[in-house]
């Protein structure tokens, strides 16, 4: 077995941490693209963060179980067979990309789309 490339690891994980991250990076969207203004973009950070935080974090977390699966299958994994002669790397895969997945997730949600918020003036 060989070790997953850190190119590896971000081609698996980039798609789940912005899917996650989609609560407080759309208002950000709508102001960029001129949809909107900074109060209703404000206003609609407030309202998909508080209210429906845990419905973007559970489409984060699918889709990055979407992502190992489809990793697998590209490789040729595709029975229960296939599966248990590959536990350990199927096991590590799915750690090294849950754990890449959460780091991914706080530092873009609340780095990146933070101080990006912060600058178009839509959260102080």
């Amino acid at each position: 077995m060989t070790g997953m490339k850190l190119r590896e690891i971000a081609r698996l994980t980039w798609l789940p941490v912005v899917g996650a991250s989609l609560c407080c990076l759309s208002p950000i969207v709508v102001v960029l693209l001129g949809l909107g203004s900074v109060t209703f973009a404000s206003s609609l950070a407030d309202t998909l963060y508080h209210d429906y935080k845990w419905v973007f974090r559970s489409v984060g977390l699918l889709l990055l179980v979407i992502a190992v699966v489809w990793h697998f299958r590209k490789k040729g994994v595709c029975t229960l067979n296939q599966a248990k002669r590959h536990t350990n790397e199927i096991l590590n895969t799915v750690l090294i990309t849950l754990f890449a997945g959460v780091l991914g997730y706080v530092l873009f949600l609340y780095v990146v789309v933070h101080y990006v918020g912060v600058w178009l003036l839509l959260w102080a």
